[in-house]
């Protein structure tokens, strides 16, 4: 999730083990050991754009990291603290403080690599925004009230309140697939592959995207416990078949590297854009949830197989788009 996210759950988990006395300073670590595991994005190469896509969320997000990440964290506070704490309190914060680095990143769609190195590929449960103001109020209001009251019990409270946001997520993240599963066979479709996640900042409007043959179908799909459920068909658009591409190129090739991490980073959920023939484009992610526009993809040069492929983001955020995801949201109809 986002970074002010990533140190309030820290701050919080800490928190949970804190003295009264020891309140300030739990909350100080936990902040700092919630962010560590994000350090990742300073890899990241000019000469290998798709570097960055490789190792963000990648090992220090892995449950088999925590101990390094704290001890990291606890190194880097111990000349500030020393005088505060010592050395095993400031670890056993910091420890806290990573604890759900990772976790709280595989709840988006996003994922992370959180069984690295034993499980190597991606974990994403789909059940929360990267960016979810909601989620990010609750951790901030029990932080503070924690932290004023210097009372472990409210963050753990808090801490158990976001737990139950994560759940309410799941819960629309199984009704919102059911909605995309009808949706599918009403049109006679089998899906091959089906996915649904949630748009940026809420968990009522979700983003359906499924194959069948060859090719993509996106839709929005609005789900909501108190309201009746409601589709916003989208786009069709042809899945790229890289494994293809593949073939034409030299094996060991750095454009065929570059193909085949793109593939892995999106889930092969790949297509081009009509416009642009080598323009590979990541499906599951646009502004608008019934959508095919990309937020991002890679540009290539069959022709040049030793060059990398550029990386791009291609956001369109106008305010024309910005009032039909806030249609879409509110259940209202649109064009």
């Amino acid at each position: 999730m986002d970074i002010l996210t990533q140190a309030l759950t820290g701050a919080l988990t800490a928190q949970c083990a804190a003295k009264q006395q020891q309140m300030k300073l739990a909350t100080v670590i936990g902040l700092v050991a919630g962010v560590i595991a994000d350090l990742d994005v300073l890899i990241a190469s000019r000469q290998d754009p798709l570097l960055m896509l490789e190792y963000h969320r990648h090992f220090t997000h892995s449950v088999f990291f925590i101990p390094f990440g704290a001890l990291l964290a606890a190194l880097l506070l111990w000349p500030i603290l020393r005088k505060h704490l010592g050395f095993a309190q400031i670890y056993g914060f910091s420890l806290l403080g990573y604890l759900f680095s990772g976790f709280i990143d595989a709840c988006t769609s996003y994922g992370t690599h959180l069984f690295w190195p034993l499980y190597p590929e991606a974990v994403a449960f789909h059940i929360i925004a990267i960016i979810d103001p909601l989620f990010t109020l609750i951790l901030l209001l029990s932080m503070l009230l924690a932290l004023r009251r210097k009372n472990p019990l409210i963050a753990r409270t808090g801490l158990g309140l976001a737990g139950l946001y994560l759940l309410f997520g799941w819960y629309q993240m199984y009704s919102a697939t059911q909605v995309s599963v009808q949706l599918a066979e009403q049109r006679g479709h089998q899906p091959a592959a089906l996915l649904v996640k949630p748009t940026l900042g809420n968990l009522l409007l979700w983003r359906s995207v499924y194959r069948y043959q060859d090719h993509y179908y996106v839709d929005a799909v609005r789900v909501s416990p108190f309201s009746e459920d409601h589709i916003y068909p989208g786009d069709m658009v042809k899945r790229f078949d890289v494994q293809a591409l593949l073939q034409t190129l030299p094996e060991d090739s750095v454009l065929a590297g570059d193909l085949r991490r793109f593939r892995e980073f999106s889930k092969d959920y790949l297509a081009v854009t009509p416009a642009q023939a080598n323009f590979l484009i990541d499906v599951r992610y646009s502004m608008l949830p019934n959508s095919s526009a990309p937020l991002w993809g890679i540009e290539f040069d069959a022709l040049q197989p030793d060059q990398h492929a550029r990386y791009q983001i291609t956001r369109d955020g106008g305010q024309q788009v910005r009032q039909r995801f806030v249609d879409m949201l509110m259940g209202r109809e649109v064009d």
